[in-house]
């Protein structure tokens, strides 16, 4: 199975790796650091560098009849199995990321025990995000104190922490899936990130090490969506 690198350290923008299998425009490695389209959160991009090639990956998406990582280049080849290559993410895009997802944890926790709402859908582009929460009643208002408690959690530069644990043991933390349809996937060990007094959760996807990383967070609407389904438009500033 492929190493999935970036879950470890989300901070890291380059890397070795071979490839390990072609197949169409689909290039597999046997380890990367780029984040498959997963999770709500969008893909990263950037490049496959193999002596003087350079092969622009445009899409990367997880392959679940391979159990693997396709990682979609403009054109392979060149490219060969065994080949040795160079990694390269487009950091900003990363980054933009990583401020988003965080962010979305601190409005999730926020949301969940100021109102017990669960989140019913969601997204995250490098431009901006949204959630869906399962709230019956629709209040501008509730958002609007939301966003602002979370900024001030932000502000308190909290560590955000990585850890794996069985998942018998994980799925008996209360709060930890705020998913209101869909449960951590069956892994015998699951990735826990946790903003120790505020939110701990299970998630596959890249983070920021600090809260004060994710700048301010900003509405950019709120809809009515239907029944159990409140959304909030958002993005992060510096």
């Amino acid at each position: 199975m492929v190493d999935l690198v970036y879950q470890r350290d989300s901070y890291i923008r380059e890397l070795y790796a071979r490839v390990t299998g072609i197949e169409e425009d689909n290039v597999y490695l046997d380890r990367t650091i780029f984040h498959p389209r997963s999770g709500g959160v969008d893909h990263d991009t950037g490049y496959i560098v193999r002596d003087n090639s350079v092969y622009n990956v445009v899409f990367v998406a997880f392959d679940k009849r391979k159990n693997d990582v396709a990682h979609k280049v403009n054109d392979p080849r060149g490219l060969s199995i065994g080949d040795k290559v160079k990694l390269v993410i487009d950091w900003n895009r990363r980054y933009r990321l990583m401020r988003l997802h965080t962010a979305a944890h601190i409005l999730a926790a926020v949301m969940y025990s100021e109102y017990g709402a669960l989140i019913t859908g969601g997204n995250i582009t490098v431009d901006k995000a949204y959630d869906d929460y399962s709230l019956e009643v629709f209040d501008r208002e509730v958002f609007v104190s939301a966003v602002k408690k979370a900024n001030e959690i932000v502000k308190k530069d909290l560590e955000v922490k990585i850890y794996w644990l069985p998942r018998q043991e994980a799925m008996k933390i209360p709060g930890l899936v705020k998913l209101a349809s869909r449960m951590p996937p069956d892994l015998e060990q699951l990735r826990i990130v946790e903003i120790p007094g505020v939110d701990i959760q299970a998630d596959g996807g890249p983070h920021v090490k600090r809260t004060s990383e994710i700048g301010e967070i900003e509405i950019i609407g709120i809809v009515n969506k239907g029944r159990r389904r409140k959304r909030l438009y958002y993005t992060v500033k510096p």
